[in-house]
């Protein structure tokens, strides 16, 4: 944190000296009180209360005083807010090795469920899209604001949905492209900013080299954010014959590192969806330094009104 008028910090030497001032008035106050014997008429005239009680409201005056000047000094501090036009584009691996039982129930129904839950974590003025690809990649919802729209597209990905097998990893990088340069009639000349989400458990055996993809996704400033998901023990029963289908995340370590943007692993359905979260804080914004001065003004005021509200209910005086 900053401040913009320093200078005012220096004001906080008169809170600390009202404090001493304070301290000491009440050890000179205990120093001369009055020593009664008779303990009934006592009771009547300084009826015993709470020590803290009696310190509370002048406690909380003073540290009023000390954030309305720290709220004078006009401090700043840096602030996500969300980028204008926002673009996320979600690509899932639909291949059969998806269907792999080694993340409970599956691959592909632990992926869609933590998809779910990064896209409704998203801020609502974002425009996220779907893609889904094996052998090929097809865009199943445009990047849009439409929720319904995506969640209606996370139902319908399932083993097989593009018609190709296989794992088309660069196919999936320029489609998600593809479909941010489609998102209005400003994004030819004025592109979005954009981060590409893309899940997948194996390497590239089909389409464009997964390079050269990520060649233009460097080239559109788009960074690729891969997650590698599933186990070495992975497999898919195929009429009665388990198929081995281990995972294998160095393309996507490839990718990701070539266009900037983030390699993760996960071999569980609550480490992909802590993946996802991590990857949500990141994507879609951007730092601005901003004046949060009302910050320290409203919770001094909250305090004066503290202060004021404990002497007038146990002192029947305003502090």
């Amino acid at each position: 944190m900053t401040w913009q008028s320093p200078v005012r910090l220096w004001l906080l030497l008169g809170v600390v000296a009202l404090v001493v001032a304070y301290v000491w008035a009440q050890r000179r106050h205990s120093r001369y009180a009055v020593r009664f014997t008779n303990l009934r008429l006592l009771d009547r005239v300084a009826p015993l209360r709470p020590t803290w009680r009696r310190h509370l409201p002048a406690g909380l005056f003073l540290a009023m005083l000390a954030l309305l000047v720290v709220g004078f000094a006009r401090p700043t501090a840096e602030v996500r807010v969300p980028r204008e036009r926002a673009t996320v584009m979600v690509a899932v691996d639909v291949s059969t090795s998806m269907l792999a039982t080694d993340v409970d129930p599956d691959r592909l129904t632990a992926a869609k469920q933590s998809a779910r839950r990064f896209v409704d974590g998203l801020p609502k003025e974002f425009n996220v899209g779907l893609v889904a690809f094996a052998g090929s990649a097809a865009v199943l919802v445009p990047p849009s604001t439409d929720r319904e729209a995506l969640h209606e597209g996370i139902e319908r990905l399932v083993e097989g949905a593009t018609g190709v097998q296989g794992t088309a990893i660069g196919e999936a990088i320029n489609t998600s492209l593809g479909a941010v340069k489609a998102l209005d009639s400003r994004a030819a000349t004025d592109p979005p900013p954009a981060r590409i989400i893309l899940l997948s458990d194996g390497a590239n055996t089909s389409g464009k080299d997964p390079i050269e993809a990520a060649g233009d996704a460097v080239s559109a400033k788009v960074p690729v954010h891969t997650i590698s998901f599933g186990t070495l023990s992975g497999f898919v029963d195929r009429g009665g014959r388990p198929i081995q289908v281990p995972v294998d995340g160095q393309t996507l370590r490839a990718v990701a590192e070539e266009t900037g943007g983030g390699f993760h692993e996960a071999t569980t359905s609550e480490e992909l969806r802590a993946v996802y979260e991590d990857i949500g804080t990141s994507v879609g914004y951007r730092k601005v330094r901003q004046d949060v001065s009302a910050r320290f003004i409203g919770l001094g005021l909250i305090l004066a009104m503290g202060a004021a509200a404990g002497s007038m209910r146990w002192f029947s005086r305003l502090p």
